[in-house]
């Protein structure tokens, strides 16, 4: 027998199937363990068979990987039963033999790495009354020979512990640096042989599994080779691979097939990647060739390889017939041939969604396993495909490195003015603006707007193309006084070359339908994408998917002004995107996202949350845990929580999703700063006021650094902290940032911008809860006049604004500025509105108090008792509103002297407020505290 290995580890599940199967009694038993060269087979044989020594009498080990040793191996045996015979002949011993395993039972044969399974025929002719255990790399002919056991790696902790127990010398050095071990396992494929190799040379060098990495990858032909002082040198991974390639010779197409696989992912492989290698019979022929020796495992559409064999088979040596750097080359090249040929030629149908994930995995490795100095214009061509479909799937931080590669391999090959090379590098600047690098992103279009006019033209319609995407990149990064003049000056000159219903002309103008609605002009923008949504219809047709994103943009243009209608065309467009696209089509998604958020902004949140966690889980299952989406989507189910109040939900998800987006997408991403200001936002609403501080301070800073500070998100940003400030109280700090928010904003996006507005109108209150009515009053009006101006009298916000102008005065002393501005704004609303509308019941209140406060009592008592009235028709008589309208018509009769009408009054009112508001409530106190007032005077 072999020396047992003191460091053996695992094979539990083999070394009870060798246990059920070669232990006990009755007709003889013939196992075969087979597996890749270096898995362990002879080391498991070895350790089972000498851990049942009770078990099996005689145990005899052969080394038979040829029919010569094999009758060596037995002639031994003979020699070993019966000493005297020793001087006989080798074949007189080998008969002796195999009469004495004939007739006597309980023993056991070891017959050690069997090349072909006829050389052991012989054997079990005659052997029929003990056990046989065979181990061999062939994985195939044992079907009538024995029963095959298939060794695999090791598993991942099995691995570790092999390798530890090397390094400490199974517990005599236990201070070795394991610093590296668990990565050290996976590069190497967790092959006991390969661990035991990189152990040895780590132990007698003095280095660390780390630094052992760090030399594999440098040269890892002279690594896979090299063992330490005293070691079989036949016993390297290299060696190993070497001796059976050494058996395909017969086969060449067999060493060019696995050196072409070398270059793939090592799981399924598809077989349409070597289909082109020969002919059909040749190919099959090689890949069972290599499936027999265990060099590949084999199914009927796609073949695996064993990452290191792979890694070896890369690494060229002089010294190796089967790994000559004229033949790793030819490989690599005709790996990109392969690929090439598989490659579908759509990017956006089903069909060849599933047949490029199917590619992808082996593209990337051919990226990471080639250096871009070799890749040849084919190379640089494969790489672009893969990164436009990946782009088309909204994995822009994938596809930017292939857009690089290509973009590297075109130039060099076919020059910077070529056109695949400036369709690349328009690719990669998408994929830059995608990511969030606007900077990167705006040079590049820039730089290739300058190639563009050189090679095609100023007019012609791929500049015209180039110069829409430099646009939206102008938009994107929030400079959209540039942005737009670009794009209608780009519409205008496509429609006058292509014709207003072009497919180009059409998705420019729903990129500056997307502008308007950035800058706040949504009259221009609902107009735009009305009309691409009219030209879509007949063009492309109502199912097209570019006329239903159409349809989903004008969803979202109304959410602000028409949350009703937004919510009806969503859900009529959800509908027909499940009928057309499937559920969990990334538009369908888009779309229930969008649709959670119209009724975030109606306060309809229990619905927003259920249609945000079936978005969440949709995006979950077809797109991963991590994919962007998904996380966007986890985002704003968290937001939506924070909301409604759950914040024990709420936090710990926001916190999560900015986890993520750190660890996937970068500090750097968009996506990561806006999942911050999230979290900071939830805080706020939680109460957490120093924390809200700090989180916005933080997303302030962040997005400051990125975004720079003239984009409205840095603004925005600006705001959040500012009103987290507020709500804390500290209103001093509040003030100035409201103030440069205001600034910014009036600077980037004008004066009547909505969002430039609300910030107005935010610092306005703020300073009238400061009593600093001057500075608030000139806000207020600067409000109303710029909503006035950018809205018109007939928009609901123009009324709103009015209204904060006439409340101002009020609140300033000046009742009397305050009541002809009421009195329009009740016009404005009733006109707008009606008369049973909540806006116009409030007005009428406050014009009510405000004719109280400036003594016109007639008016004031008028203008109660109708507001009474009306309330109690349109809201009940128990709304908090009619309560409230009632208790400031008590309020009026107090003050204008009508002492019984007052009583009268608040005691209706203290009975109503004691039943719909309980006695404890604090409004209910304060009226009882009136009533008792009114009758003490």
């Amino acid at each position: 027998m072999p020396a047992l290995r003191a460091s053996f580890v695992g094979r539990a599940r083999e070394l009870a199937l060798l246990d059920d199967a070669l232990t006990g009694s009755g007709a003889a038993v013939v196992h075969a363990v087979h597996g890749l060269g270096g898995v362990g087979k002879s080391t498991l044989a070895a350790h089972w068979a000498a851990t049942r020594r009770d078990a099996a009498n005689p145990i005899w080990w052969i080394t038979a990987d040829s029919s010569g040793a094999l009758a060596a191996g037995l002639a031994a045996l003979a020699a070993a039963l019966q000493p005297a015979l020793a001087q006989l002949p080798q074949d007189q011993l080998k008969e002796r033999a195999l009469q004495w395993l004939a007739t006597h039972d309980g023993w056991l044969l070891v017959l050690d790495n069997v090349t072909d399974p006829e050389d052991v025929q012989p054997l079990l002719a005659h052997a029929d009354k003990g056990r046989i255990l065979i181990t061999s790399r062939r994985a195939s002919g044992w079907h009538d020979t024995a029963e095959p056991i298939h060794l695999d790696t090791l598993a991942p902790d099995e691995a570790h512990t092999l390798l530890s127990r090397i390094l400490t010398g199974a517990g005599t050095r236990p201070a070795a640096d394991l610093d590296g071990a668990a990565e050290l396992c996976a590069e190497v494929g967790h092959l006991p042989l390969a661990i035991e190799q990189a152990g040895a040379y780590i132990v007698q060098s003095g280095i660390t599994p780390r630094a052992y990495l760090r030399l594999l990858a440098e040269d890892p032909a002279y690594m896979y080779r090299r063992a330490k002082e005293g070691y079989d040198s036949q016993r390297t991974i290299a060696r190993i691979w070497a001796i059976t390639l050494d058996r395909l010779t017969d086969t060449p197409l067999a060493g060019h097939l696995l050196r072409v696989l070398a270059w793939y992912a090592p799981n399924a492989i598809p077989r349409t990647l070597i289909g082109t290698l020969g002919s059909e019979p040749a190919v099959v022929d090689a890949v069972g060739r290599l499936a027999a020796y265990s060099m590949i495992s084999a199914t009927e559409d796609s073949l695996d390889v064993h990452r290191l064999v792979q890694a070896v088979t890369r690494a060229s040596d002089p010294d190796d017939p089967h790994r000559q750097s004229h033949d790793i080359v030819r490989a690599r090249d005709a790996a990109v041939t392969c690929l090439n040929a598989a490659l579908p030629a759509a990017v956006d149908t089903p069909a060849s969604s599933s047949a490029w994930r199917r590619l992808i995995p082996h593209i990337d490795a051919l990226a990471q396993h080639s250096s871009p100095e070799t890749d040849n214009a084919l190379t640089a061509y494969v790489f672009c495909r893969a990164g436009v479909f990946l782009q088309h799937q909204l994995l822009n931080p994938l596809a930017a490195p292939h857009f690089e590669r290509a973009d590297r391999g075109f130039t060099r090959e076919l020059g910077a003015k070529h056109p695949n090379t400036l369709t690349a590098r328009h690719h990669l600047a998408r994929a830059y603006q995608d990511t969030g690098d606007l900077a990167r992103a705006i040079q590049l279009y820039q730089d290739l707007s300058d190639d563009y006019e050189q090679v095609w033209g100023p007019g012609h319609a791929e500049t015209l193309i180039l110069q829409r995407s430099l646009a939206q990149a102008y938009g994107t990064a929030g400079d959209l006084r540039r942005a737009i003049p670009m794009l209608e000056r780009v519409l205008e000159a496509q429609e006058s070359l292509l014709e207003a219903d072009h497919p180009d002309a059409l998705t420019t103008r729903h990129g500056l339908a997307d502008a308007y609605w950035q800058v706040g002009d949504l009259h221009k923008a609902l107009s735009q994408y009305e009309r691409v949504l009219t030209v879509s219809e007949e063009v492309l047709g109502p199912d097209h998917p570019d006329t239903l994103a159409t349809r989903a943009n004008l969803a979202g243009a109304h959410a602000s002004t028409d949350p009703d209608r937004s919510i009806d065309l969503y859900e009529r467009l959800l509908t027909d995107q499940e009928r057309e696209l499937g559920s969990e089509h990334p538009g369908t998604l888009t779309t229930l996202s969008g649709l959670a958020r119209v009724c975030m902004v109606k306060g309809e949140l229990q619905r927003a949350i259920g249609l945000y966690e079936c978005s969440l889980h949709a995006r979950e299952k077809s797109l991963g845990a991590k994919h962007p989406d998904t996380l966007l989507s986890r985002s704003s189910l968290g937001l939506a929580l924070s909301a409604a109040g759950d914040m024990s939900k709420a936090l710990p998800l926001l916190q999560q999703v900015l986890d993520d987006c750190l660890e996937c997408l970068g500090a750097d991403h968009p996506d990561t700063l806006t999942a911050r200001s999230k979290l900071a936002e939830a805080h706020t609403r939680a109460g957490n006021a120093s924390l809200a501080i700090r989180t916005h301070r933080h997303s302030l800073a962040e997005t400051e650094r990125v975004l720079g500070k003239d984009h409205p998100d840095t603004a925005t940003a600006r705001h959040n902290l500012a009103v987290a400030y507020t709500l804390a109280g500290n209103t001093a700090r509040a003030v100035p940032l409201y103030e440069q928010t205001l600034t910014d904003r009036i600077r980037i996006l004008g004066a009547d911008h909505p969002r430039t507005n609300s910030v107005r109108v935010i610092l306005a209150k703020t300073y009238a809860s400061a009593h600093n009515y001057q500075r608030a009053l000139l806000l207020f009006e600067q409000a109303w006049r710029e909503a006035e101006r950018a809205l018109g009298d007939d928009d609901p916000d123009t009324l709103s604004r009015l209204r904060d102008y006439a409340t101002a005065h009020l609140q300033a002393g000046q009742p009397a500025l305050s009541i002809p501005l009421y009195e329009r704004a009740l016009k404005d609303s009733t006109r707008l509105l009606g008369d049973d509308h909540v806006h116009t019941l409030g007005i009428r209140s406050n014009l009510a108090t405000a004719h109280q406060s400036a003594g016109n009592r007639r008016e004031a008592l008028d203008g109660h008792q109708r507001s009474v009235a009306e309330c109690r028709r349109v809201l009940g008589a128990d709304h908090p509103d009619t309560l409230g309208a009632l208790n400031n018509l008590a309020n009026a009769h107090a003050q204008a002297g009508n002492r019984s009408e007052a009583i009268e009054s608040y005691e209706r009112l203290l009975t109503d407020c004691r039943r719909v508001f309980g006695i404890d409530d604090r409004r209910t106190g304060l009226v009882a505290a009136n009533l008792a007032a009114t009758r003490g005077r």
